[in-house]
């Protein structure tokens, strides 16, 4: 009689714990691993992409009849500027708990980690810490733009169309882990790297929320990412600022300063010396008749037109606007032109004829090692 009450207890038992919401301890740690929501997350990011993800995240956890996050804490990067990072001010303005990486506490308690934006690798044993693994907001559709810098090259290369996708990470490499979630978003016309930002940071968020209403599901149907059309997103470098008169058309030159401009001027050279141009624009358009008669000047020539205060610069094809640059100081376009355009100017000048004009810029010889060959160094930009 005790046999079978013992055996009927034990079964029932086990036929209980397989309809928990809490499944036995798994790869997730002491936690184990629940079923459906609310989840526990430990969010990693840095920037404002990330920020509005993490907003997505804490709204998510408010009170409701059906919540879809129960904790939230928060990891980052230690910041050296004064304001600090998005996310980090973000967090502490709603009191989410807040680890600085490498410290990110213990993660046996959270069922999935996010990341958007944060810039370093995430080891395999961490990764496996999580029940549901860590997913990632990545702003491209993949594997186009794998990389730290995916929506400036989406600008800087004239993509007409990009994406979001909610993948899951792999350790060892970027970007490289299958899809969960895709969606395509039309790049709108002369759009700068902040406002695609923007944009994407939104459509990102809220696709994340989607993914975690249903996640164990979504997670069965992802797929991995196709072998073709993959290409990379580099760090941004100092010299890709660097304006080639000769080799870069009007368009993309306003290419560069929409994905650039923000974060570096475009530089050039005048007689020498190193120039900023901090506000371009769009003059191929405007001034047809002012441009034409000036069709022969060589690439960098640049001619100033007095209606708009404008500089007017020969590219390789067509023509782009500033009206704004740093030669030494801060100029306005009538500026440069009184001091180094003018006519008085030009017969007193020492340079050659036709060498007034902006030249490229050439970046510094990469440094020699002891063996004779130049180092190299590959970093992630957050």
């Amino acid at each position: 009689m005790r046999g079978r009450i013992l055996r009927a207890w034990r079964g029932g038992w086990s036929r209980g714990r397989g309809r928990a919401t809490v499944a036995a301890p798994a790869a997730g740690g002491e936690a184990g691993r629940r079923e459906k929501p609310p989840w526990r997350v430990l969010f990693f990011g840095t920037d404002s992409f990330a920020a509005e993800t993490l907003r997505a995240l804490r709204a998510a956890r408010e009170p409701g009849p059906d919540p879809l996050v129960e904790r939230l804490e928060v990891v980052t990067l230690p910041s050296q500027l004064p304001k600090g990072h998005a996310v980090k001010n973000y967090a502490e303005q709603f009191q989410l708990p807040v680890h600085l990486w490498p410290d990110i506490g213990p993660c046996e308690h959270f069922d999935v980690g996010v990341v958007a934006s944060f810039g370093r690798l995430l080891s395999e044993d961490l990764i496996l810490k999580f029940p549901y693994g860590v997913l990632n907001v990545h702003p491209s559709c993949l594997p186009r733009w794998r990389g730290p810098a995916p929506i400036i090259h989406t600008v800087l290369h004239g993509d007409t169309v990009t994406g979001v996708t909610i993948m899951q990470i792999r350790p060892k490499r970027f970007d490289v882990g299958p899809i969960i979630k895709q969606e395509t978003f039309a790049v709108p016309d002369h759009c700068s790297v902040e406002e695609l930002e923007s944009l994407l940071s939104k459509l990102g968020a809220n696709m994340l929320i989607a993914v975690l209403q249903n996640l164990p599901e979504d997670l069965r149907n992802k797929r991995e990412q196709p072998k073709e059309g993959a290409t990379l997103a580099p760090k941004v470098t100092v010299s890709m600022s660097y304006v080639q008169w000769e080799e870069q058309t009007s368009a993309q030159v306003l290419r560069m300063h929409r994905a650039l401009g923000a974060m570096m001027p475009l530089q050039t050279l005048w007689m020498g010396t190193a120039v900023k141009l901090l506000d371009l624009v769009d003059v191929d358009a405007d001034l047809p008749g002012k441009l034409a008669a000036e069709s022969g000047s060589r690439p960098g020539s640049v001619v100033y037109h007095k209606q708009s205060e404008t500089l007017t610069v020969r590219c390789k094809e067509g023509w782009v606007g500033v009206r704004a640059l740093v030669l030494r100081k801060k100029l306005t376009a009538a500026d440069f032109y009184n001091g180094y355009l003018h006519p008085w100017f030009q017969q007193d000048s020492k340079m050659p004829p036709g060498e007034c004009r902006f030249q490229t810029l050439k970046p510094p010889a990469a440094k020699k090692t002891p063996g004779g060959t130049g180092a190299r160094a590959h970093n992630r930009q957050p």
